[in-house]
C-alpha cells in the first residue's frame, strides 16, 4: 500500500468516527477505492507470515497450561483454535481485539481453563493463524463463519466473551444465533454500545495502526492501557508484527453502535466491563445498555484502561467467573 493510499485510509477513518451511526455509504465507497486487495493474506508484504507465526508461538507460551491448537476447514477458509480446559467443561468461546490475536488472552486463560472448556479464535479478516479464502463482505458471512466453526465443534450452548471489537463480533453472533448463546461477557467492546468519541489518544492510536514505528509503539499502548509494563514483551513483539504489517480490510467500516431494538433483543445475561480510563467507552456506554439490555450487569473497572484484561486480570477472572456459575 502506498503512502497515499495510506494517508487517504487514515482520512477516511477519522471522519468515520465523526459520522458513526450515521450513513457511511461514502466512506465505504472511499476505502474500495483505496484498498486494493490482490491476494487473501493478512498481510500486505509477502514473506511476513513466517516472522508473525514465530512471535505467535513464541506469545503462545505465555499461557503455561496445557492447550491443543486445531484448524477447522469452513466456506470462508480455516478457522484457527486454541483448545484448552476439561473436555467435559461448559464451553467458553473467546473473541480477541482488534490486531491482538487468541494469544491476548494470556492473563486469564489460566483461570478460565480451570472449569471450562475454552475456544479461542483468532480473527478471519486480521493477523493470526486463521486464513480465509475469499472476501467476506458482509457481518452476516462472518456470522456463518463462526456458526460453522461452533458446529464442527457441537458448540449448542456456549458463554461467549468479546474484548474490544471481538466484543462488537460476539454482540453481532448473539443477535444472529441468540438460542446458541447462554450468556455473553462485554470487555470494553468498541461501537457496540455508543460511538467512539473523537479524542487526541483515538486518533494517535488510529495514526499508529496506519504508520507504525516501534519507537512510537510504547506511546501507542499507553492509550490503550493503564500500566504497559503489565504486559508481556514477547506478546508485545508479536502485536507490533502485526500491526506493521497487517492489510487494512473493510469490515471496520461495519462497525457502528447497535440500534436500540438490537440491544432489547439481547434476552441472554449479559455483563458489560468497562476500564475507568478506556478511550473508547465510558459511563454513557454502560448506561445505555441498562437502560436496554434487559439481562444486564455492568461495572466499571478501577486502574483499567481498553486492555483491561490485560491491567486488571485477577478481578475480571473473578468478576467473569462469579458470572458464569450464577
Amino acid at each position: 500500500m502506498n503512502r497515499f493510499n495510506k494517508i487517504l485510509i487514515s482520512c477516511v477513518v477519522l471522519l468515520f468516527f465523526y459520522s458513526c451511526g450515521k450513513d457511511v455509504k461514502d466512506l465505504q465507497s472511499s476505502v474500495n477505492k483505496a484498498i486494493k486487495e490482490k491476494s487473501y493474506s493478512q498481510f500486505r508484504i509477502k514473506g511476513v507470515s513466517s516472522k508473525y507465526l514465530k512471535a505467535y508461538d513464541q506469545a503462545l507460551k505465555l499461557f503455561e497450561i496445557p492447550y491443543e491448537e486445531t484448524d477447522v476447514k469452513t466456506s470462508y477458509g480455516t478457522a484457527h483454535a486454541i483448545i484448552s480446559g476439561p473436555k467435559n467443561g461448559e464451553p467458553v468461546v473467546l473473541l480477541h481485539g482488534m490486531n491482538a490475536s487468541s494469544t491476548m488472552w494470556y492473563p486469564n486463560i489460566k483461570d478460565l481453563s480451570a472449569t471450562y472448556r475454552v475456544y479461542a479464535i483468532d480473527f478471519l479478516l486480521e493477523p493470526g493463524k486463521s486464513k480465509t479464502n475469499k472476501k467476506i463482505m458482509s457481518i452476516e458471512e462472518l456470522a456463518r463463519w463462526y456458526d460453522e466453526i461452533f458446529d464442527h465443534f457441537k458448540l449448542e450452548k456456549i458463554y461467549l466473551i468479546g474484548a474490544s471489537r471481538g466484543g462488537w463480533l460476539a454482540t453481532t453472533i448473539a443477535l444472529n444465533s441468540p438460542g446458541r448463546i447462554k450468556k455473553l461477557i462485554l470487555l470494553s467492546p468498541a461501537q457496540t454500545l455508543t460511538a467512539i468519541k473523537p479524542q487526541g489518544k483515538v486518533f494517535y492510536n488510529i495514526f499508529f495502526s496506519l504508520f507504525p514505528k516501534r519507537a512510537w509503539l510504547r506511546s501507542a499502548l499507553k492509550t490503550l492501557t493503564s500500566n504497559v509494563d503489565k504486559i508481556k514483551q514477547s506478546y508485545i513483539d508479536q502485536y507490533y508484527i502485526g500491526v506493521k504489517h497487517e492489510k487494512i480490510n473493510r469490515s471496520i467500516l461495519q462497525m457502528t453502535p447497535y440500534s436500540d431494538d438490537e440491544l432489547r433483543s439481547l434476552k441472554m445475561p449479559v455483563m458489560v466491563l468497562v476500564g475507568d480510563q478506556d478511550i473508547m467507552n465510558d459511563k454513557s456506554s454502560l448506561e445505555r445498555a441498562n437502560l436496554l439490555i434487559p439481562k444486564v450487569q455492568t461495572a466499571i473497572i478501577k486502574d483499567a484502561g481498553h486492555f483491561l484484561s490485560f491491567d486488571q486480570p485477577q478481578l475480571i477472572d473473578k468478576k467473569m467467573m462469579t458470572f458464569l456459575k450464577e
